[in-house]
């Protein structure tokens, strides 16, 4: 029993300083930030928003994070989870709530893992269907960004179209790979290599059946995203194209999943605001703009803290 104590006191401590060390993060970066920005600019290009283009992107961003409630639950369809759409639905919204409004160490994906498990199926399968949504996911979100870079391949410095091409080819031989491990069966007789093959094999399931709906809605949820954030700089005044969103913002969300900051608050306003000034942007709208979307994502995560609530943490 003093056992068990120890350790619940163990992981309380450890969750204590990650948390601890992520706000002194992202503290630290937005103080980098406001070093070079008049935080007054920043206040007035706030107040000038059309809000009629603001209410656009968060219907926008609001229809992304439902759209990826449905992805994840094709891909557990396939799985054989079963449940509904809407059992999904409230989960992965709760899960947004935990990961962009509050600032704790209980993560998203450990509250779907719960929710699917309250439902008779193990711990581990359910991560092994939230690990391949999160693969999909980025893997589109990599190929949307190269496809916008064949509209303006000069809009960026050569160095950072390169790195973006190395991630879109390391993605595919990235799932190429996985997928051809499950053909691997002496993978099982090494525990620590045991689990690859299991991932390679649930790939497999996950893309053997709906593959159009599961191809189109992992295109169209970063789309989403990206065209909501396209209309918060229209509202503010940053009159680019649509390609420049696509090319710069998935820089921004792909290194906000580095787990450094709370919810990726800093790191997303930091390269926003270094990648836009490649491209004269002004600081002051671009500040203004990362803040707009990370409070818009917080905003439509708010049903889940109602879902929360009203379901004493599980979905119905």
């Amino acid at each position: 029993m003093q056992a068990f104590s120890h350790r619940i006191k163990s992981i309380i401590s450890r969750s204590s300083v990650k948390l601890l060390f992520r706000i002194v993060v992202t503290t630290s970066i937005f103080a980098i930030i406001l070093r070079s920005i008049d935080i007054d600019r920043v206040w007035k290009t706030l107040s000038q928003a059309r809000l009629e283009l603001l209410f656009v992107a968060l219907l926008l961003q609001f229809g992304s994070t439902s759209l990826s409630a449905y992805r994840w639950q094709l891909i557990m369809h396939n799985l054989n989870f079963g449940q509904s759409l809407s059992f999904y639905w409230r989960s992965y919204f709760k899960a947004s709530f935990f990961n962009q409004g509050l600032p704790t160490s209980i993560g998203g994906d450990a509250l779907k893992v719960l929710d699917v498990a309250s439902q008779g199926f193990r711990k581990r399968d359910a991560l092994y269907g939230i690990l391949l949504d999160r693969m999909t996911g980025l893997a589109a979100l990599i190929w949307l960004n190269l496809a916008a870079h064949a509209f303006d391949p000069d809009l960026l410095p050569s160095p950072i179209y390169h790195l973006t091409l190395l991630l879109a080819v390391g993605s595919l031989a990235g799932f190429v790979i996985v997928s051809s491990l499950k053909h691997l069966p002496w993978l099982d007789t090494h525990p620590r290599l045991r689990i690859v093959r299991a991932i390679s094999e649930r790939l497999h399931q996950a893309f053997l059946h709906n593959r159009i709906p599961l191809t189109g809605s992992s295109l169209l949820i970063p789309a989403l995203a990206m065209l909501s954030v396209f209309a918060i700089g229209w509202a503010l005044g940053l009159r680019y194209d649509l390609a420049a969103y696509f090319i710069i913002v998935p820089l921004a969300i792909l290194l906000t999943l580095i787990p450094v900051s709370l919810a990726g608050w800093g790191i997303r306003e930091g390269t926003l605001v270094a990648l836009f000034s490649l491209i004269g942007a002004d600081k002051a709208t671009i500040l203004a703009m990362s803040i707009l979307y990370g409070l818009m994502q917080i905003i439509v995560s708010l049903p889940g803290f109602i879902i929360y609530l009203g379901g004493r943490g599980h979905p119905s």
